[in-house]
């Protein structure tokens, strides 16, 4: 398998189902961000080898973000085409997030105040992804996606990243007070 194709070099790229655009155009865009989230919790991954729970949790979130990546590639009039489940999000995959945010919550005591990443290198990767998940949400508000729960797992990802981040400090929450002068 041969990997350039030389396609792109014009400055676009394919879709899903057929169909060109600009490689600056929105949805490629969000699906760059996509990636770059991916790549970041693959980081956050190899920092939780100890961890078989969040190393398995971490490996269905990248790959569910394929899945969330082929909807956005895909053009509105082929939409139809798409696979619940494997190339469009759907409103379980949403309520799955939600389940793991709440499994996780109820393992420590969650920080009331804003907190400085870094506490380790596995909370500060997550913490990265999480700002980058969050820049796919704000790019994803402006596309055509009437109906799509793409806007809403990218919601609630940046949500479990967020608690994922918490879980790997532990109690060792490093909070955002001001020192006092």
């Amino acid at each position: 398998m041969q990997i350039y194709t030389r396609h792109g070099d014009d400055g676009t790229t394919g879709l899903l189902y057929g169909g060109r655009v600009r490689k600056d155009a929105g949805a490629i865009e969000v699906n760059g961000a996509v990636d770059e989230a991916q790549a970041m919790l693959g980081l956050a991954r190899s920092s939780a080898s100890d961890l078989p729970g969040l190393d398995a949790l971490l490996t269905e979130v990248e790959r569910e973000l394929y899945c969330l990546m082929a909807e956005v590639a895909t053009a509105p009039e082929n939409r139809s085409k798409l696979t619940e489940g494997v190339s469009k999000v759907t409103p379980a995959m949403v309520a799955e997030l939600e389940v793991r945010i709440d499994e996780l919550t109820e393992q420590i005591e969650m920080p009331t105040e804003f907190v400085i990443p870094g506490q380790n290198v596995l909370s500060a990767s997550l913490d990265v992804a999480r700002t980058v998940v969050r820049r796919a949400e704000r790019l994803a508000v402006g596309l055509p996606l009437e109906g799509s729960e793409v806007v809403a797992y990218l919601n609630r990802l940046s949500d479990l990243v967020w608690t994922m981040a918490r879980w790997a400090e532990g109690d060792e929450h490093v909070l955002a007070k001001r020192a006092a002068r």
